[in-house]
């Protein structure tokens, strides 16, 4: 049988394609921003269900922290190599074998009878997001023309993952007392299997023009690199900042991110061209949403503990609490791009920044007394109003500044900006918090450590805002990234 040229095959890809009427694009952020959503539920679901899983299958304390960080860890490592991978061989083949996988994991995670057969599924959950979530971004960004209709589109996408972040805790409680912890996971199968019909038929295949080479030194140290990065924060939490186990692993990643940055500095054809940091937006883009990333993520953990732990709610009263928090984030994200027609994208983040960390303040001065609404609702309300104000814009000049062949590998950066600065936030957070309540577990001394962490918190969101008015270009504007 004679054998097609890759050129011919791409040209009958696109003669097939043409032939084929687009989908509404409506339909297709839709199903990307599905994929989103189930990645960041997955985050945070979980966490209710931890008590349960310890008594199902035996866990050590050590052994149920890892139910959480091999999700965590696997999706922040791999993160780089999914964007550049839906760049080279295909936005839609990447999203289709991300969420199969992640679907498929679930499927066993929820069936594990064993504590290892657990980790190893919640591991290769996170790859499959990893895979996943570069494409979500991307795949829109094809979809939807540069301008306010894609501002509308990046506003959804950050609504939705926002809003699985913050549903985590709601959707993990109510499955965990209503039926069994497993089902946090097994919920992951008929709806993974239901986007991934969706994804086959109204996704339209794309991909960077250009040799197909995958820079497999290069995919292999940043790999390795971030992934020993997020094992070296997580570490933290049990031995501390100054311990072997975590400062040799925070060496190895930085000499693993060295050898990665030489090789991409001489490689023909770089997983990650260098030159994509010589664009400002870019490159600040990443800087704001790591730091924004440390400042914030960490809201639904320390909330959800305050209400369960000093408020005494339950893990679905405290879900329910998160509510009015969670349907803000999705009105500050949708509000965002009328702002940024008015005042422009940089201008919006900065705001919102501000806003979220006045919101961090005003939590900060929670009592071990507080009501719902004055030291939950309200307060929420403002720290995840103004971090929907800021994403958004985030996300867009991230995008908007990278040429086309790298819109994959900016999605996985970004992604990776926010993912890496939201574990090694929680990670100093929750040290900050330990440190302020210094042992108590009584009502006092928690609620002195949780409003400790949000102070601190809203100091770190005031350096994404320096970070913002420093770097960010003023003005708004798309071009070509440069290749090195």
């Amino acid at each position: 049988m004679p054998q097609t040229s890759p050129l011919a095959a791409e040209a009958a890809d696109a003669e097939i394609r043409t032939r084929r009427p687009a989908p509404p694009a409506w339909l297709v952020v839709a199903v990307a921003c599905a994929g989103q959503f189930l990645v960041v539920l997955d985050v945070s679901v979980v966490n209710v269900a931890l008590p349960s899983v310890r008594a199902d299958l035996g866990l050590s304390p050590t052994g149920l922290q890892w139910v959480v960080n091999a999700y965590s860890i696997a999706f922040a490592g791999f993160m780089l190599l999914g964007g550049r991978a839906g760049d080279l061989f295909g936005r839609k083949r990447m999203f289709l074998v991300g969420l199969g996988l992640f679907t498929l994991a679930s499927l066993a995670g929820g069936l594990a009878q064993q504590d290892w057969q657990l980790l190893t599924a919640r591991a290769v959950q996170g790859l499959g997001a990893a895979v996943l979530a570069p494409s979500t971004l991307t795949i829109l960004t094809s979809a939807v023309p540069e301008g306010a209709a894609r501002a509308r589109a990046i506003a959804t996408w950050t609504a939705v993952g926002a809003g699985g972040g913050a549903a985590g805790g709601l959707v993990g409680g109510v499955l965990t007392e209503g039926l069994d912890w497993r089902w946090v996971l097994l919920i992951n199968v008929p709806l993974g299997a239901v986007v991934l019909a969706a994804a086959a038929r109204w996704i339209r295949e794309s991909r960077a023009g250009g040799e197909r080479r995958l820079d497999l030194p290069g995919a292999l140290l940043v790999t390795a690199g971030t992934a020993t990065l997020a094992y070296a924060v997580v570490q933290t939490e049990a031995a501390g900042w100054g311990a072997t186990g975590t400062l040799v692993p925070m060496a190895v990643a930085l000499a693993l991110i060295a050898a990665f940055l030489v090789v991409e500095a001489r490689t023909r054809v770089p997983l990650m061209p260098l030159g994509l940091f010589r664009v400002r937006s870019v490159a600040a883009a990443n800087a704001a949403m790591f730091v924004c990333g440390m400042g914030s993520f960490a809201m639904w953990f320390f909330m959800t503990l305050y209400a369960q732990n000093v408020l005494g709610y339950s893990p679905v009263q405290a879900g329910l609490a998160l509510v009015p928090s969670s349907l803000a984030v999705v009105a500050g994200s949708k509000a965002a791009p009328l702002l940024m027609r008015r005042f422009g994208a940089r201008n919006v983040a900065v705001g919102g920044v501000l806003v979220t960390a006045a919101g961090f303040g005003w939590q900060s001065t929670m009592s071990a007394h507080g009501s719902f609404v004055l030291s939950i609702m309200l307060p929420g309300i403002v720290m995840m109003a103004g971090a929907g104000f800021a994403m958004t814009p985030l996300a867009s000049l991230a995008t908007s500044g990278a040429a086309a062949g790298d819109a994959g590998l900016v999605s996985g950066l970004i992604n990776t900006s926010r993912t890496l600065g939201g574990s090694l936030g929680l990670a100093v957070l929750s040290t900050v918090a330990a440190g302020r309540s210094a042992g108590g577990l009584d009502a006092a001394s928690l609620t002195r450590g949780y409003a400790a962490a949000f102070l601190v918190g809203a100091g770190i969101l005031l350096v994404a805002v320096v970070v913002l008015v420093a770097w960010m270009p003023r003005r708004d504007r798309s071009h070509d990234a440069p290749r090195s």
